[in-house]
């Protein structure tokens, strides 16, 4: 039987950044994934993210988000490939929406850099862009793009020249926790460990089957699309983009680095199980999107040149889970829930560790408890 300081389930965006963290702070960690590296079954794949710093899903995410942006920029002085690239960015939709009001009060909130632009202003600097009537944008200038595989590399390399030890294709069958120690089994192994992580992304509802969490998984696409003016869709002409224009879902779009424009929103279908998701692209899927780029990105041909599936795993409040299991302290769970996660998953990895050095749960963490559920109650929806 192997024994380590800790146990990582899910070598995923977050995962792969606790393993980094973790064997950092010198502990002896064992990462299990059940997939192959870079795998395309969960949440972590797809070439871009989107980063951004005027968060309109709450106030409590931005001091996170900032330190997650730090933590991306000390990676990419680390690593061999590029994780981090700004290209500003521009939420859209009415002064009174959601997504605008939300975006603006936590810029406020926290003093950030971001400026509100008029519908005029909107068209003469943003051409890209077909808004409508009065709708407004708020620019972003810290607002970018991550680049999801290369992000899991580097992490991952740099877990493993700190020593930790990396399995991949090996799923987990069942794990234990008592007061200070905790035991994992595979096909492959028993292992021992003082702590454990679980970072299974879609798989956590049957990971925490204990805490029957609440969470839904969704199977989502995204698509991209091939500009007609292929100069005036490139970084530093168009930003990422937010925009509430359809009232069922967000749209977002992240500008041609090389494969056109991504287009994806914020509605999937709910899938019974991970395995289950169907990820065959249906007319159903793709043509609100394209009926999308036909009316609000002119500039594109409304007919996509690719389209990718993940898998988005929602809370019903759609904030993350990220604390110690409510039975075990030893036990950290972490799910960057609905679809807005990846870009925190540097910061996530680091608080893992931070609380298995026996550091208090920080205050900022106190609305993604994860055992928030147990008593019945749900947080606010995100897009209320």
């Amino acid at each position: 039987m192997s024994r380590y300081d800790v146990v990582v389930v899910g070598l995923g965006g977050a995962g792969s950044s606790a393993a980094f963290h973790l064997s950092a702070a010198g502990l002896k960690v064992l990462g299990l994934e059940q997939f192959g590296p870079l795998h395309d079954r969960g949440s972590s794949h797809g070439r871009t993210r989107i980063y951004r710093t005027a968060y309109f899903e709450g106030e409590a995410y931005v001091p996170l988000v900032r330190r997650a942006q730090q933590l991306w920029h000390e990676l990419q002085g680390f690593a061999r490939e590029r994780i981090i690239q700004r290209t500003g960015g521009l939420t859209l939709g009415r002064p009174d929406g959601p997504t605008v009001r939300g975006a603006r009060r936590s810029a406020a909130a926290f003093a950030l850099p971001h400026e509100m632009l008029s519908p005029e202003e909107v068209r003469a600097r943003f051409p890209q862009f077909s808004i409508r009537g009065s709708e407004v944008g708020l620019w972003d200038p810290d607002a970018g793009v991550l680049f999801p595989e290369n992000c899991l590399r580097a992490h991952a390399a740099g877990a493993a020249e700190r020593g930790a030890e990396l399995h991949y294709g090996e799923a987990v069958t069942r794990w234990s926790a008592r007061s200070g120690s905790v035991e994992v089994d595979t096909k492959a192994g028993n292992y021992r460990a003082r702590s454990l992580v679980l970072t299974a992304g879609p798989w956590t509802p049957s990971v925490v089957s204990d805490l029957a969490l609440p969470l839904t998984v969704e199977r989502q696409f995204v698509f991209w699309f091939p500009p007609s003016d292929p100069d005036l869709y490139r970084p530093g002409r168009m930003p990422v983009f937010l925009w509430d224009a359809r009232p069922e879902a967000e749209t977002y779009g992240i500008p041609d680095l090389g494969d056109g424009v991504k287009v994806g929103s914020w509605k999937g279908k709910v899938a019974p199980t991970p395995e289950e998701a169907d990820r065959s692209l249906r007319e159903e899927d793709a043509e609100p999107v394209r009926a999308f780029v036909r009316e609000r990105l002119p500039g594109l041909v409304p007919r996509e040149t690719e389209s990718i599936s993940c898998l988005y795993t929602n809370s019903p409040d759609h904030h993350f889970l990220v604390g110690p299991h409510p039975r075990h302290p030893n036990v950290v769970v972490v799910s960057a829930c609905s679809g807005h996660g990846f870009k925190f998953t540097s910061v996530l990895g680091e608080i893992v560790s931070r609380l298995l050095a026996g550091e208090e749960v920080p205050q900022e963490l106190s609305p993604f408890d994860p055992g928030r559920f147990q008593s019945g109650t749900e947080g606010r929806r995100r897009r209320e």
